[in-house]
């Protein structure tokens, strides 16, 4: 007798899922292969659709047993993607922010990081398509779990708020490739100025 599939995990709205986040975590492993603008352009059109994909998800009980969700990404991952993102868009990486925990207390307006904020997201997701893909239907089913709540709690209010900054970006009319051209000729130039003892260092 053939073993039924679990309803939930191989759900078709779980199933349009996966594909979405495995769309998204795509995207941020190939950052940099792109001009920032289509890059931009490509993130704004890809985050309402997850935000969208996440929010009719099924709802799943938290097992009580023990879990055996993994982690995947690791912080040398985390830190390399961010810094690819936060290279492209130099200055503009930063925003203001007025959803972030804190503000009620704070004289001076609060900022966000886009890149960082894309990072969190792409952690949450590659963790869970990773899990998923064991085909072990109570990892999957734990890690869905895990990956729902998170999406309830962090990075659900972390994809609203950042897309928000990366709209106004698309439509800044900003020459990112010329801006990052300008800030190359003058590390260039600063490096020539230094005293040789010092810009030998560099050079190691």
């Amino acid at each position: 007798m053939t073993e039924e599939l679990n309803p939930t995990i191989y759900s078709k709205p779980v199933i349009e899922f996966v594909t979405v986040a495995n769309e998204y975590c795509g995207f941020i492993e190939e950052v940099g292969a792109q001009a920032t603008i289509n890059m931009l352009s490509t993130a704004q059109k890809l985050l309402p659709l997850l935000y969208l994909k996440t929010s009719v998800l099924p709802a799943v009980e938290e097992s009580e047993e023990e879990s055996f969700v993994e982690s995947f990404v690791t912080e040398v991952d985390y830190m390399y993607l961010q810094g690819r993102i936060r290279n492209m868009l130099g200055e503009h990486d930063d925003y203001k922010e007025v959803f972030k925990e804190g503000i009620e207390f704070s004289e001076e307006a609060l900022t966000d990081s886009i890149s960082e904020s894309l990072l969190d997201i792409y952690q949450d997701l590659k963790n869970f398509i990773m899990n998923y893909r064991t085909a072990d239907d109570f990892v999957m089913q734990e890690a869905l779990w895990e990956c729902m709540e998170h999406f309830r709690q962090f990075w659900g209010q972390r994809l609203v708020n950042v897309l928000r900054a990366i709209h106004t970006l698309v439509y800044a009319d900003i020459d990112f490739e010329q801006e990052v051209k300008i800030k190359s000729e003058e590390e260039e130039e600063t490096t020539r100025e230094m005293p040789g003892w010092l810009k030998g260092r560099y050079d190691d």
